[in-house]
Order: C-alpha cells, then structure tokens, then sequence
C-alpha cells in the first residue's frame, strides 16, 4: 500500500466475512489508515492468531473478530448490541462482503429454497445490518458499500444463484440511496474481476487460474488489496457525490476481456513463436 493522508483514526468499520480474502484485505487497508475494524466469520474457518498478528506487522489497529451469521437476526442483534457495550458510539463504514450459494450444474439444480437463501446471504445482509445499524446506534453508516460482481452481466460457471443474488443488491443500492438521501448516507455497490482468494478456487475449482494463464496476462487479475483501496477512496470523502452506482474496479478488463482479445493474444504468440 502507498503512503496516504487519509486518516480513519476515531472511525469504526464493520465488515461481514472480514476474516479472509477481500474482506481480510479491506479491513487491513482501512485499519492502516487509523479505523477499528469490525471482522465478522460464520464458522471457524480462519485463524484469529494469524490474523491478529498480520494487522500487527502492517502497523494497523488491532480489529474486533465476531462471530455472526448474517442471515440470523439475532446474531446480528447481539453482534450490535455488543459493539455498544464496548463504547462504540457508531458505526461509520458498513461493507457487505458475505456471498454465499449453491453452484449450479444444470437447470435441474434450480430451486426456490436455494434461491432464497442465496439471497438472504448475498443480497439482504445490506438492508438488514443497515437497518439493525440504525435501531440500535440511533444513525446510519455515512458510508455503506456492497461487494458484487460481474455476475449480472456476464455468464460464469455454476454462477446462477449468486448472479441473480448481486443483480438484486446492485438493484437496491439504487433505491437505497434514494430512501436514504435526507439521512446523507452514501451507498454503492463494487465490482471486480476475477480475485485470486479462496472463493474463487471454491467456486470455479483448482484448475481455472492454470487455465487462464494460456490466455491472460497475471496483470488480469485482480488483486484483493486493490479493491480494498479502492473502497477506502470510496469512503474517504473526496468522493461523496457517488452514490448510488454501481462501480466496475477491474482495470478496464471488461471491456476487452472477450473472443477478440483471446484470439488477438493467440496471433502475438503465434507469431512470436514463428520468430524464435
């Protein structure tokens, strides 16, 4: 990360899935910076130690690690009322970074129950804390940011469910903002490419990254921490006249990742082959 003047120092980040891959990222970015940081984890799939240890060696501020599955009310409630107790008058940052849903195989796969509950961890998290944020702290987040992806506009392997899932929250972040417009809160979804994390090889399977390399550049893809940056520019203040949009940090990839440029690459190999 390079030198910044901005400063969270005084200001509390909650993130949902903050202990691993962007949301690990986001957390650690905004914590450099000054900020205490919320981690939430369903299951005990990371390693507190570890983690506490990496903000430690970044010279970031020791986060909060909580357990809290956002589809259960009650968890979210008690994750709130927690944070009070600890003298937290506020929560400044809110980032709904939990995805989760059944890859699809075939259109047999497809269910109503499974939908649901893809949407309830993909989607309904960025109403639910930001309502539960304001009943117990009296005040929304000045600054509310959803993780999405190109799902909605570009077909993926066994992506249905969670595709369907970022098309509805790209969908509210526009009315969101317009509800919350007298309340100055600003809101917006992000997207990214492909991220080298856990997720994505849980997703797409082991093979994908060795795949790609026939055909990509490593400058393809996207890292964690630069998405990260790129939502602490977003709440940084500089940038408040954005809201309600939906935001593409893919380094222009989705304009040319497509049959022309995988054929233009194979030509330049190709050739430079025929040269050597």
């Amino acid at each position: 990360m390079k030198p910044s003047f901005l400063d969270f120092t005084g200001k509390t980040v909650l993130i949902t899935g903050g202990t691993r891959g962007i949301g690990l990222e986001t957390g650690l970015s905004f914590a450099k910076r000054g900020a205490l940081c919320v981690l939430t984890y369903r299951w005990g799939d990371h390693d507190e130690a570890g983690l506490y240890d990496l903000f430690a060696k970044n010279n970031a501020i020791k986060p909060i690690v909580a357990q809290a599955d956002v589809a259960n009310e009650a968890d979210t409630f008690a994750l709130l009322e927690d944070l009070k107790t600890r003298n937290i008058g506020k929560i400044d940052v809110f980032i709904s970074n939990v995805s989760s849903a059944m890859i699809i195989n075939c259109f047999d796969d497809y269910t109503l129950k499974g939908l649901k509950q893809s949407i309830s961890y993909s989607t309904w998290p960025m109403v639910a804390y930001t309502q539960a944020i304001h009943k117990v702290f009296g005040v929304y987040p000045k600054y509310i940011l959803g993780v999405s992806s190109t799902g909605p506009d570009d077909y993926s392997i066994g992506y249905d469910y969670v595709a369907a899932s970022k098309t509805v929250m790209e969908v509210f972040v526009k009315y969101l903002n317009y509800r919350l417009r007298e309340f100055d809160v600003c809101i917006n979804a992000v997207r990214s490419r492909a991220i080298k994390t856990k997720s994505l090889e849980a997703t797409f399977g082991k093979d994908l990254e060795a795949f790609a390399k026939q055909f990509v550049p490593d400058n393809y893809w996207i890292l964690p921490e630069e998405l990260a940056e790129a939502m602490v520019a977003l709440c940084s203040g500089y940038c408040d006249t954005i809201t309600g949009q939906t935001i593409n940090v893919d380094k222009g990839t989705s304009f040319f990742d497509n049959l022309m440029e995988i054929y233009t690459r194979q030509q330049k190999r190709k050739k430079l082959t025929a040269q050597s």
